[in-house]
């Protein structure tokens, strides 16, 4: 069996950051590592949910709303997937950081937050989700913008 692209990179060298995982003809996806893998510290699940739909919901409203095509969490709870359709990685991540402050900014109640909305809307705390925004905003506020490879660490 063939190992699928994500499973080739060596996870022991990454660290927080944006990576462009693969990219498939006009269609790119970003790898988006908040935490360090396999060092203990995960995004815990209500974390990870409710970041998935803040972020999921400003991005998708956002400038480039209409070239995304999907946003979600990896498994392992160290980071997200971000899939996006003819944008240079800049845009992208120029775009992301606003949105990282969207949702630290935002006050009111968690997008998707109803039993109607969402399939476990019980596990949702937007305060969780501001924390690890900031953590992440910090992380890409480190980034030279189009001094960035976007590649994995080697």
């Amino acid at each position: 069996m063939e190992k699928i692209t994500s499973f080739q990179v060596d996870h022991r060298k990454i660290v927080p950051g944006m990576y462009v995982s693969r990219i498939d003809g006009d269609i790119t996806t970003f790898d988006l590592r908040l935490k360090k893998p396999n060092a203990g510290n995960y995004m815990s699940h209500v974390e990870m949910h409710t970041t998935e739909h803040m972020i999921a919901t400003f991005i998708r409203n956002s400038a480039i709303g209409r070239y995304i095509i999907y946003f979600g969490p990896m498994g392992c709870r160290t980071g997200f997937y971000l899939l996006t359709r003819g944008l240079a990685n800049k845009t992208v991540l120029e775009t992301l950081k606003k949105v990282l402050k969207d949702v630290i900014m935002y006050e009111g109640r968690v997008f998707g937050d109803t039993e109607e909305e969402c399939g476990n809307y019980r596990e949702l705390e937007l305060e969780d989700a501001k924390n690890i925004c900031r953590e992440y905003l910090y992380i890409l506020n480190s980034y030279s913008g189009v001094d960035k490879d976007f590649e994995y660490p080697q």
